[in-house]
């Protein structure tokens, strides 16, 4: 026996569903999929099953989101964070980031 259906309409960015779908489209899962996922993890959870939280920190811009002007303000200011010795050394950085991420001695 068919499953019945029913449609759902939304709104959402042009550049955004392009994004997503290509994603969908390398995963193999059809949109569909993914909603009806969605919409059984809102009914498991009782509500939406990731965060909505403004994050505490402000997340740095990647490169393609950035204008020239702001990618040469931040390299300037890294210039002269390295300059005045802000910072941690490489090797430190990267040993502290594996342990964190639970790693450690496995690469």
């Amino acid at each position: 026996m068919a499953t019945k259906t029913a449609n759902v309409l939304a709104r959402v960015e042009p550049e955004v569903k392009a994004q997503a779908e290509a994603i969908m489209a390398q995963l193999g899962i059809p949109v569909s999929v993914v909603i009806n996922m969605l919409y059984k993890q809102i009914i498991m959870t009782r509500g939406i099953p990731f965060s909505m939280s403004i994050p505490a920190v402000e997340i740095p811009k990647a490169r393609d989101e950035m204008t020239d002007e702001e990618f040469k303000e931040r390299i300037m200011k890294s210039l002269q964070d390295v300059k005045e010795g802000k910072g941690i050394p490489a090797d430190e950085f990267f040993d502290g980031l594996l342990e964190r991420i639970g790693n450690y001695g496995k690469i």
